[in-house]
C-alpha cells in the first residue's frame, strides 16, 4: 500500500510541476517578441479608444513598442518601462493605473476585519468531542454532562453576525473605492506622445524615424512646431530637399520665422542652391541673437 501512495504522490507532483512550467512559459513567453508584449500590454494606445499598445495597429503604439524593445535590450525591466512612461505622459498611460489613497486602505481594513472575525469565530466555534446533538455540553461532579443551553443559538448567531459582516463590509469597500475612483482615466493627447517619442527618437541619432512620427503628429494637429522639428529631423537624416519644403510650409504662414529661414538655408546649401546664402544672410538679419548665428556667420565668411 506504501508504494501506491508513493506513486500516486509523484504522479501528482509531476503533473503539478509540468503544470506551473506551462504556466510560467506562458506569463513570460518563449522569445524577446513575447516580453514586448508582455510591458505592452500595460500600456494604453493613446490614438486608440480601450486597446492596449501591444494590440493596437497604429503607427504611435508601434512606435511605443519599438521604445520597450529598446529599453528591454538595455536591461531594464519592466517596472522601470512602466515608470519612463509614467514620467513623460502620467500615470494615465497605464492601461491599469496603481491602486492609491482611500482605495487601498478600504479595501485593506475590511480584508484584514474578515480575517480577524473569521479567526475568532473558528476559535469559538470549533465543536468539542464531547458535544452532544442539542447543543454544547458542561461537565458536572459525578461524571455526567449536561447540555449547554443556547449552543446551537450562539452558533446561528454567529454565523449570521458573520454573514451581515461581510455584506457590509464588501459593500463599503466597493462604494468607496467608487468614490476615490474617477468616472473615466483621462485621455492621453496622442499628438504629445508622438512628438515626445519623436524627440526620444532623435536623442538617439535616428532622425529618419523621428521625422516619420513627426509626419504622423502633423497628420492629427497640423502645427507649424512640429513642422519646423520634421524639417530639423529631415535635415540630419540627409533629405535636405525634403527639409526645405517643410521649411518652406513654414514660411508660408510666417515669413519672417527664424527656424525656418535657419533650415531652409542650411538645407538649400545641402542641395548647393545658390538661393543658400541669401537665405542664410536673412536669417541672421531676422535674428542676430539666435544661438546658431555666430556659427552661420562664421560660415558665411569662410564662403566668401
Amino acid at each position: 500500500m506504501r508504494w501506491r501512495a508513493a506513486l500516486v504522490a509523484f504522479v501528482l507532483t509531476a503533473l503539478a510541476a509540468g503544470a506551473a512550467v506551462g504556466l510560467l512559459r506562458s506569463v513570460r513567453g518563449t522569445g524577446e517578441e513575447d516580453r514586448v508584449r508582455a510591458v505592452a500590454a500595460g500600456l494604453r494606445c493613446p490614438a486608440c479608444q480601450g486597446e492596449s499598445v501591444a494590440d493596437s495597429r497604429s503607427p504611435i503604439a508601434a512606435a511605443m513598442r519599438q521604445v520597450v524593445a529598446d529599453q528591454l535590450a538595455q536591461g531594464r525591466n519592466r517596472a522601470e518601462i512602466r515608470q519612463w512612461f509614467v514620467q513623460r505622459y502620467g500615470p494615465d498611460v497605464l492601461a491599469e493605473p496603481p491602486a492609491h489613497g482611500a482605495t487601498v486602505l478600504l479595501w485593506a481594513v475590511p480584508a484584514l476585519t474578515l480575517l480577524g472575525a473569521g479567526y475568532a469565530a473558528l476559535r469559538t466555534l470549533r465543536p468539542r468531542r464531547d458535544s452532544a446533538r442539542g447543543g454544547a455540553v458542561r461537565p458536572v461532579p459525578g461524571g455526567t454532562v449536561r447540555p449547554v443551553p443556547g449552543g446551537t443559538a450562539t452558533r446561528r448567531a454567529w454565523w449570521a453576525g458573520a454573514a451581515g459582516l461581510v455584506s457590509l463590509v464588501a459593500a463599503v469597500a466597493i462604494a468607496a473605492d467608487r468614490l476615490d475612483r474617477p468616472a473615466e482615466q483621462s485621455p492621453v493627447d496622442p499628438v504629445a506622445v508622438t512628438v515626445q517619442l519623436a524627440r526620444d527618437l532623435e536623442s538617439q541619432d535616428r532622425y529618419a524615424a523621428a521625422a516619420q512620427l513627426y509626419r504622423d503628429a502633423l497628420q492629427d494637429r497640423p502645427d507649424d512646431t512640429i513642422r519646423l522639428r520634421l524639417a530639423f529631423a529631415l535635415l540630419r537624416a540627409g533629405d535636405a530637399a525634403a527639409a526645405a519644403q517643410a521649411a518652406r510650409e513654414v514660411l508660408a504662414q510666417t515669413p519672417t520665422s527664424p527656424d525656418g529661414l535657419l533650415v531652409l538655408g542650411l538645407a538649400q546649401r545641402g542641395l548647393h542652391s545658390a538661393e543658400a546664402t541669401p537665405t542664410l544672410r536673412r536669417f541672421l538679419a531676422v535674428a542676430p541673437e539666435h544661438p546658431a548665428a555666430p556659427e552661420i556667420s562664421r560660415l558665411l565668411s569662410a564662403g566668401s
